[in-house]
């Protein structure tokens, strides 16, 4: 471990120049006073690292000096597809591979482009999480990479809607969601999803697994999302909403609500739309419409504005 944080401490010197004790402490997730150690122990294997006192001080390499130790580990390589997702490197436990990865090749580029690389990360921050939601914890993530990265049979108990159920999956891949992340796998000849964080156990074994000929997880994936909308939104609900409840129907129903307001009618004297809207059952789909609150009227169809009526006396009784 010493020699991976010698490497990056070098590397970070290398490609962002002058840098305090501080500075480099809070990037490596160590004290000061083990950057002061690490410094003389780079020093004394002959690297020309010099430290500069003074309020604008710091250490910093000699003049001209680089290193040509950027080759990648196998680990460091698996982790560039999570360039740019940290927290995603992190969950995989990959996170200090990845941060070697990016170091080692922002020092085999030239001055010029990884300037241009810097300024990007500067910039650029992807959050994949969505708001005012914390994702499900996670336990056996880490258990079912490694089955995903050695393409070994993974033996599960899983907890779906219908009850518990145990299976031998052959995994296909990991997608990370909205914060939360899903397997892709093979179960039966059938390619299935499942949330980790439903998994009660997962052991992997060493019975190597099948991947079926020309899958594609990003397609896969892709295609799966839109099955899963299609069967989800079960009707279509005819709402009458202010210019308040339209901003809010594409963050409360994301597409289907973005679609809504895209495809609303002229506004009434009032400002009042009137909006098509992709709904779940009936009862999600009531639950769903009572968030609008005041913001919204159901004018269809009569089955889901009767259980809205229902439900809206029930509150008022209730509250008096």
């Amino acid at each position: 471990m010493r020699a991976d944080r010698l490497l990056a401490l070098l590397l970070l010197l290398q490609n962002r120049g002058r840098m305090s004790a501080p500075e480099l402490a809070e990037e490596l997730e160590v004290s000061v006073r083990t950057v002061y150690r690490d410094a003389e122990a780079l020093a004394a294997s002959g690297v020309p690292v010099y430290a500069e006192r003074g309020p604008a001080g710091g250490f910093r390499l000699l003049d001209g000096y680089r290193t040509r130790l950027t080759g990648l580990t196998e680990g460091e390589a698996d982790s560039l597809a999570l360039a740019g997702m940290p927290t995603a490197a992190a969950d995989l436990g990959l996170g200090a591979e990845l941060t070697t990865a990016q170091l080692k090749l922002a020092a085999a580029l030239p001055a010029a482009l990884g300037e241009r690389s810097r300024r990007i990360q500067e910039r650029f921050h992807l959050d994949a999480a969505a708001w005012f939601r914390t994702a499900d914890p996670a336990p056996l993530l880490d258990v079912v990479a490694d089955a995903v990265w050695r393409q070994r049979v993974l033996r599960t108990h899983y907890q779906r809607w219908g009850g518990e159920v145990r299976r031998e999956l052959h995994p296909l891949g990991l997608v990370l969601k909205a914060g939360n992340w899903y397997l892709a796998a093979s179960v039966d000849g059938a390619v299935r999803t499942y949330r980790v964080s439903r998994f009660l156990s997962a052991t992997v074994a060493d019975d190597p697994c099948d991947r079926p000929d020309g899958f594609d997880l990003a397609t896969y994936w892709g295609e799966a999302s839109r099955g899963l909308e299609a069967r989800v939104l079960r009707g279509t609900a005819r709402l009458r909403v202010s210019p308040a409840g339209r901003r809010l129907l594409p963050a409360m129903f994301g597409a289907a609500g973005a679609r809504a307001a895209d495809g609303a009618g002229a506004p009434d004297a009032d400002g009042w739309t009137e909006v098509d809207l992709e709904v779940e059952e009936l009862p999600v789909a009531v639950g769903d419409i009572l968030r609008l609150g005041l913001e919204a009227e159901v004018l269809g169809p009569p089955e889901l504005r009767a259980e809205v009526t229902r439900s809206v006396t029930g509150l008022a009784q209730r509250y008096g």
